[in-house]
């Protein structure tokens, strides 16, 4: 370990700071929101250590260095553009024993700054040793897309409750319990962000009335239709907590190496004209799981409302009384079109979209004639298998036998196929793609040669 990491209590101590220019007023202002008294050295000052002089937040002090600012002084920073000052300051301030931090010289400094992630009272930092800062910035970019804004209220909530917690409830282990329903509590969490205080009471007052030994809860999730950055934020934070994951085959392996490690994972093996488990034996999975207190993720390509089975599985928990949510996910046809480079509206082309299934219950059949109407855009989720029947029952009710036509195969994915051609074409060009694939019907698939933007094949 080259270095301790330790967070320091600077509110109301004496800090010194050297430099009065950009760099050094990104340092003043961690050291404000750290409640420092703050000294701050320096021949010349931004505009803005100016107002801060007359506001009373800083104390400037003009002119070269002294060892003797360093008096009574917990820390320092060297913040000035010539390295032979900062080395100056860092000198004397090792020689007095204070902690001092030089501005892009690691090497000469006693502590240096990290990446910094606030929800204070949680914090975290992120620190390469000084040798990749830019690395330490990216990587913090990313956890503050994944660390959502209200830990930091649902934190203080936890310190003010924890004595009545501890009078409440005698076993550590049902604490334990309280505390993960507390912290995974999504409209707690969200009362919290919008700061409806009565709301936040009202939940409080179920946990504590709710019983600590009953049923679990599911979370249906849309993963997306396959490149894991269309995945949502929310959808990313539920896999992450989840004790039990179930998920189809159209989930991506990308999709997988993002969920919480220790989750039990569960393929139910889904996909069109396949399943290695049945619907039923599904609903019996997520059933068991929940009713033994597990959190249980169902998590299925693209969004699970749509054609995604996601109602007659909640039905079904519902009717158990089983606690549910719904993360929703870009379906396959607004993920695929837009990869595809085909808008699925347009005002020259089509004013309306249909979202088609090429797997209906039996003796459920579609409305050809409104689907052969003009102005529109035609898509077919799992209509691969039905592509004849497609081609024959569309031209039959009227719709143009050269009217564009695209299938996508593994749409969003780094393996994304797209061929176009015209309706009377559609049978022989499904004999070109696998599942799973989309086929996209209407004028608009004319536009992909101009706006086709993600490299395919």
């Amino acid at each position: 370990m080259d270095y301790l990491p330790i967070f320091c209590k600077l509110r109301d101590k004496e800090c010194l700071l050297v430099g009065g220019g950009k760099i050094a007023e990104r340092k003043a202002r961690i050291l404000m929101e750290a409640g420092a008294i703050i000294t701050v050295n320096a021949r010349y000052f931004t505009p803005q250590f100016d107002i801060w002089g007359k506001d009373g937040k800083i104390k400037q002090a003009y002119g070269d260095f002294s060892a003797d600012l360093l008096r009574g002084v917990w820390l320092v920073i060297a913040a000035t553009n010539n390295q032979i000052i900062n080395d100056l300051v860092y000198q004397k301030a090792s020689a007095g024993q204070i902690f001092c931090n030089v501005v892009d010289s690691p090497k000469s400094a006693s502590f240096i700054m990290p990446s910094i992630i606030d929800r204070s009272p949680m914090m975290i930092a992120i620190s390469s040793g000084g040798r990749s800062p830019v690395l330490s910035r990216l990587l913090r970019e990313k956890l503050e897309a994944n660390i959502p804004q209200h830990l930091g209220p649902l934190a203080r909530l936890a310190g003010d409750l924890r004595q009545q917690v501890k009078d409440k409830i005698s076993s550590i282990t049902l604490r334990r319990r309280f505390w993960e329903r507390l912290f995974m509590h999504d409209r707690l969490a969200q009362s919290l962000g919008n700061k409806d205080y009565r709301m936040v009471q009202k939940h409080i007052n179920h946990l504590f009335e709710k019983p600590l030994e009953n049923r679990g809860e599911v979370i249906l999730v849309g993963a997306g239709p396959g490149d894991p950055g269309l995945l949502t934020l929310k959808g990313l934070q539920e896999i992450q907590k989840a004790d039990v994951i179930v998920y189809d085959r159209l989930v991506s392996d990308d999709i997988m190496h993002l969920v919480r490690r220790d989750a039990e994972l569960i393929f139910v093996g889904k996909r069109a004209g396949y399943h290695c488990v049945s619907q039923n034996d599904i609903n019996q999975m997520m059933l068991r799981n929940a009713c033994n207190g597990k959190r249980v993720v169902r998590l299925k390509g693209g969004d699970p409302f749509i054609f995604g089975r996601g109602g007659e599985e909640l039905e079904i928990l519902s009717k158990e009384c089983i606690s549910f949510s719904v993360v929703p996910g870009i379906t396959a046809a607004s993920g695929c079109s837009a990869y595809s480079g085909i808008p699925l509206t347009h005002r020259d082309y089509a004013q309306s979209v249909r979202l088609v299934t090429g797997h209906a219950r039996k003796n459920k059949s579609l409305d050809w004639p409104s689907l052969a109407a003009k102005n529109q855009t035609l898509v077919f989720y799992m209509g691969r298998n039905q592509a004849a029947e497609i081609q024959t029952n569309l031209i039959k009710h009227g719709m143009s036998i050269s009217m564009p036509v695209a299938l996508v195969e593994k749409g969003t994915s780094v393996q994304q196929k797209v061929i176009t051609g015209k309706l009377t074409a559609l049978t022989e060009l499904a004999h070109h793609v696998d599942t799973p694939s989309l086929i996209i019907i209407g004028k608009v698939v004319l536009l992909r040669d101009k706006l086709n933007w993600f490299m395919t094949f």
